[in-house]
């Protein structure tokens, strides 16, 4: 007996699903808008700056700014520049290919110890271009929240020192990274700006540096010349780090960098335009092995500073700079490596070119790069009238100590600023504890500079061990506090609003438990009353999909299971393949779905743990990918055959099941000829490019160049055409023309064949084997569900409630997906060479939309548009009882209510995670890219379930 009609009429949505999910998406969006203003606030930035005739200190021993040590500066930014990349092979356990490629600058480092120097500088997370420019020029730590501001970087307007230079008479070029010109539109004397963000352009940039920098060594018209290469940065996302054209790209910059040190020194001579210049060549992070940055790894934050000074300091700057960590190179010489944190860069770039510090920075002067400068050591510029000092290291720590006690009262400036005006600031404790640290160093003071003066009575040795002691202690109790209020802002810098994080996550805990009201309410109305063994079937499946679905909700509670997502989900999609297998078996019925969907989950894991997915341009691997195992094997021959030729045999085999597909589905004879001369055109387009990169072909200029550029254009602009199309007919078509589920699975193959090829384009050549396992699992659920309906004799009785573990494993495996393509929840994680496939040129908007096509295509786009076929095939016949339309939109109802809830409760729980972890170490690279990934995917879910509602109703 069906459910009387009272009821169904009592909670039937009818037309206006679609307002539901309307609903749905406005609330989603309020709560994930509330709790992210309250957990990725900013700090707050003062609009405060240091000016020239700032009353420095509190004693006459530093009551102004230190005097400038260098007259010139050059900064040579090698984006990317991991810290092996510098360093000689022999400070490491195992030499990489990759390694002793800049010879020129560990030959300096080992023959000229007194003025040549290399430091492993450390980087705060999170480690994108922008984050780090802006702290290495603000002197302050980068905030999460900036990531957003990768691709349109707004001007800042934070002190910095690029605008104490411009204030303070310093003439300042720049070239390369055109960065800089977003970041300081007003800043540069002369200007040579490169477009930066076309990571498969490895040689623009850098060969427009090239151009303009040695010209402008011998010009007289700056101060500071920054220079910014970024090729060895591209060359690691396309390529990764061991790749041949990122070796080529060290040795082109090995070269480049004896120019200019040969310039320098050529020009270096007493009167010279470089006798007094400092050189410094710098990263501003590293990257992974295959070339990502944003997160928190060693190799990430781990980058290279390299620092000469053409005017050598006295040999007492051995003493400063200390022997720690010293090796043998590759000649026998001895090199020595320091460490310094990139939170000191600014304002010891200010102090060594005599400019106030920036008001808004907290590091500290590095010692080892102030004692490089030969400017440091001389005692005619030390400020010190009351005494003379004993010999060069008295006076260079006198220097020192003036340039820390500056420093220290900066510091303390903009801590008694920033905690008034502030809206929440640091605590009551951490603050008094700083500032003891602060009022002792002060006390002190004084009595140190008498201390340092000799006296009638004092006798010349004792005085000097003295005075040598009394300043050390000095620039400990200095370092002491700067680094104390270092630490204090890295683990309590965020500002977290507690009452917005908790209304929005209250919002969505409200939400989840709506949504899954309305869910029951609808199974329970469309649920037959007599069928007793269907309802206990249904909530048995019910129960068994909840688990799986809290099961990886509350692994996202740990970081280790968040880094292992991808082997969690397909665990848990494993595993209900052989809940189903044992199920099957229990029943007397053994489905080869069930084994064939578990085979399928094998193949996935294996690809999700080899990096599989990490498909790179061009016929190179890197050396974890599956291929490079192959070739092992097999040797190279059949490794670079098989890299063209299976992608295109698993192409072919794609093109013909999407063929039967448009031919089994699509039931309109315009729509169906239309879309399957779209699809057979795109995959040619597809083996096109892909051909013109093979290496087992030769082709002439012009191919190569009409598959690299117009054929994904071609692609683009068919799927666009398509969607269009498919618009205009479910718009006009005669509503009586079609039965109501050949009209919906019409319409959704036309959509999938629309958005499929353009997917697979920006895929690579991973695409085609990735969506054989796409297919084949969806293929194996919908199989299972058919067989479940059949099995529960829900088909007789006219029953439409949708199967929950079928829902759950489309979701599953859209996750499994998600990381087989190479993509994980960090913003290192992104594939941006995707995003510019068939184009050259940056648009933010063209390679915005590519790279979220890309990064949301296999794991939402396609998974959410392939939902009615759930519903729609599994219900092939109906009790004549029941309005065929009725049963559909109902299934459709509850399909897309049961994905969207299933992702509303994981993104539910990763709010509730990253509330619980928002002082843990890993909270800004791990805890807040998961949320961000997650909540943007809970959106983009309800956006394309709400287009879906509208565009099936």
């Amino acid at each position: 007996m069906a459910a009387p009609a009272s009821r169904r009429r009592g909670f039937s949505l009818g037309r206006s699903w679609p307002l539901l999910f309307v609903a749905i998406l406005a609330l989603h969006s309020l709560a994930i808008y509330l709790f992210t203003r309250g957990f990725l606030l900013t700090r707050t930035e003062l609009d405060l700056h240091s000016h020239r005739d700032d009353r420095t200190g509190v004693s006459p021993g530093c009551s102004s700014w230190p005097q400038p040590a260098v007259d010139r500066l050059v900064i040579v930014v090698l984006d990317a520049l991991r810290f092996d990349f510098v360093a000689p092979s022999t400070f490491f356990e195992e030499k990489q290919p990759w390694m002793d490629k800049l010879q020129v600058l560990q030959k300096l480092a080992a023959d000229e110890k007194n003025s040549a120097r290399i430091f492993k500088a450390l980087a705060d997370p999170p480690t994108t271009s922008l984050q780090r420019l802006k702290a290495l020029t603000t002197g302050g730590l980068p905030t999460f929240i900036d990531v957003g501001n990768s691709f349109g970087a707004p001007a800042i307007v934070e002190d910095n020192i690029m605008h104490q230079l411009v204030k303070n008479g310093k003439r300042v070029v720049m070239m390369g990274d055109d960065t800089w010109t977003q970041l300081y539109p007003e800043h540069f004397n002369k200007l040579f700006p490169y477009p930066s963000f076309n990571v498969k352009d490895l040689d623009t940039v850098d060969n427009g540096v090239i151009d303009h920098l040695l010209p402008s060594l011998h010009e007289n018209d700056w101060d500071v010349l920054i220079a910014h290469f970024l090729g060895v940065d591209h060359a690691g996302h396309i390529f990764g780090v061991d790749s041949t054209p990122m070796i080529q790209k060290l040795e082109q910059y090995n070269e480049i960098l004896e120019d200019v040190i040969d310039t320098l020194k050529s020009l270096s001579t007493p009167g010279g335009p470089h006798e007094n210049t400092l050189l410094l060549v710098m990263g501003d992070h590293g990257q992974t092995l295959n070339g990502d940055h944003g997160g928190g790894t060693a190799e990430e934050v781990e980058t290279s500073l390299f620092a000469w000074s053409s005017k050598t300091p006295p040999d007492a700057v051995l003493s400063v700079l200390g022997e720690n960590s010293c090796n043998f190179d590759l000649h026998g010489k001895e090199v020595c490596v320091s460490t310094m944190q990139q939170l000191d860069f600014a304002v010891t770039v200010s102090a060594l070119l005599g400019i106030p510090f920036p008001f808004g920075s907290i590091g500290r002067v590095n010692p080892e790069l102030y004692a490089l400068s030969a400017g440091t050591w001389d005692i005619q510029k030390t400020g010190i009238n009351a005494c003379t000092p004993q010999d060069d290291l008295e006076a260079w720590k006198k220097r020192y100590a003036e340039a820390l006690c500056v420093n220290s009262w900066q510091v303390k400036r903009y801590i008694d600023q920033y905690s008034g005006s502030s809206i929440i600031g640091f605590s009551a404790e951490y603050l008094h504890h700083v500032a003891e640290l602060y009022s002792k160093a002060q006390a002190n003071w004084s009595e140190v500079l008498k201390s340092t003066c000799p006296s009638e009575t004092a006798k010349g040795e004792e005085f000097k061990e003295s005075a040598s002691s009394a300043l050390q202690l000095q620039i400990d109790a200095y370092s002491s506090f700067l680094e104390s209020f270092a630490k204090l802002a890295r683990s309590a810098w965020t500002e977290f609003d507690l009452w917005l994080m908790g209304t929005g996550l209250l919002l969505m805990i409200l939400s989840v438990i709506t949504h899954a009201y309305i869910l029951v309410r609808l199974n329970a109305v469309y649920q037959p009353s007599d069928q007793e063994c269907a309802s206990s079937r249904i909530i048995t499946k019910l129960s068994f999909a909840f688990t799986l679905v809290m099961i990886r909700a509350a692994s996202l509670l740990s970081n280790s299971y968040i880094m292992a997502e991808g082997r969690v989900t397909n665990f848990l999609l494993a595993t209900s393949c052989i809940a189903g297998l044992w199920s099957s078996a229990v029943n007397g019925n053994f489905n080869i779905e069930e084994f064939i969907f578990l085979l399928l989950n094998i193949f996935a894991r294996f690809g999700i743990e080899l990096g599989m997915s990490k498909q790179i341009a061009g016929p190179t691997a890197t050396k974890d990918h599956p291929v490079s195992i192959i070739c092992d094997i097999f040797g190279s021959s059949f490794c670079n055959a098989s890299v063209d030729i299976f992608p295109i045999i698993s192409l072919a085999i794609v093109t013909c099941i999407i063929l039967k597909l448009i031919t089994y589905a699509v039931h309109q004879r315009f729509l169906k000829y239309f879309i399957m001369s779209g699809t057979i055109l795109s995959y040619a387009f597809i083996a096109n490019h892909w051909a013109s990169e093979s290496t087992l072909l030769s082709h002439a200029k012009a191919v190569q160049q009409t598959g690299r550029s117009l054929a994904p254009r071609f692609v683009y602009a068919i799927g666009g055409l398509s969607l269009v199309i498919s618009a205009l007919w479910r718009l006009f078509a005669p509503v009586g023309s079609l039965k109501f589920n050949e009209r919906i699975t019409s319409l959704s193959a036309a959509m999938l064949c629309s958005w499929s090829p353009v997917i697979l384009m920006l895929l690579g050549r991973q695409g085609a084997f990735v969506a054989l396992i796409c297919i084949t699992g969806a293929w194996c659920i919908i199989m299972l569900q058919q067989k479940y309906q059949k099995d529960s004799k829900l088909e007789i009785t006219g029953s439409c409630v949708a199967n929950p573990v079928s829902v759950t494993q489309w979701s599953l495996l859209a996750i499994c997906l998600f990381y087989l393509t190479g993509h994980w929840c960090t913003f290192d994680g992104l594939r941006y060479g995707a995003a510019f496939i068939g184009f050259d040129n940056f648009h933010i908007i063209r390679q915005g939309f590519l790279l979220s096509v890309d990064t949301f295509g296999v794991s939402h786009i396609l998974p959410v548009l392939s939902l009615p076929f759930i519903a729609i095939h599994c219900y092939n016949t109906v009790s004549k009882k029941s309005k065929v339309k009725d049963v559909t939109i109902n299934i459709l109802i509850q399909v897309h209510l049961m994905y969207g809830l299933i992702t509303a409760i994981t993104t539910t729980v990763t709010i509730i995670c990253v509330t619980i972890q928002r002082r843990h170490l890993m909270v800004w690279g791990l805890f807040a890219p998961k949320y961000v990934f997650d909540a943007i995917g809970l959106l983009v879910t309800d956006l394309l379930i709400c287009l879906a509602s509208l565009y099936y109703s």
